[in-house]
């Protein structure tokens, strides 16, 4: 039996799950959107959270503003996302309203180098993007590294987002992968085991 090329298996299901999530009406994707924001809310972790470290969606990921908007409204502290040019990692900056934000590395909207950066994790929930997740919270991202970089050093509560259909089984992974401790969908919200 040959060995698993792991870069090959992610890149199909990472093209069949950019597909399938392209092939979603707009309305049916708000609906989904706005279930799993609710289901965000309804987390126990969510409720003694200080900062929500949480990335700003593009048009094919689950929608973030409203998650964003109710961390405002909960009066918590909210940082997205910055990637530090030629390198793949990235860090978090506070922001205080979406007006903070401009479009940076990938076309994605990311905070200004100047913001306050994230340096304490005490109290921080991390709302982490995929395409899918499986049952153990291994996630399959966009293929850059960028969230297991620094998973790899985050000490706070992860939690991915995803919909019910794009949650597996189980997915092959490859040793740098970091899982998350919960996955939150428009069905339900899962915690992982380690």
């Amino acid at each position: 039996m040959r060995p698993l090329d792991i870069r090959k298996y992610k890149q199909e299901i990472r093209e069949k799950g950019r597909a399938r999530r392209s092939e979603i009406a707009p309305e049916q994707k708000k609906y989904l959107d706005g279930k799993i924001a609710d289901n965000v809310r309804r987390l126990r972790q969510y409720s003694p959270a200080k900062t929500i470290l949480i990335y700003v969606s593009t048009a094919i990921e689950i929608d973030t503003k409203k998650i964003i908007e109710n961390a405002w409204a909960d009066g918590k502290r909210v940082a997205v996302p910055r990637c530090i040019p030629d390198t793949r990692n990235m860090e978090f900056h506070y922001i205080e309203s979406f007006e903070d934000l401009k479009p940076g590395t990938f076309g994605v909207l990311e905070p200004a180098e100047t913001l306050e950066m994230v340096e304490n994790f005490d109290g921080c929930l991390m709302i982490v993007p995929a395409i899918q997740f499986d049952l153990q919270g291994y996630r399959l991202g966009y293929g850059k590294g960028y969230y297991d970089r620094y998973m790899s050093r985050f000490t706070g509560v992860s939690a991915g987002l995803c919909y019910i259909e794009e949650l597996r089984r189980h997915m092959y992974h490859g040793r740098f992968d970091k899982p998350v401790d919960i996955i939150v969908t428009d069905k339900c919200i899962r915690t992982c085991k380690k």
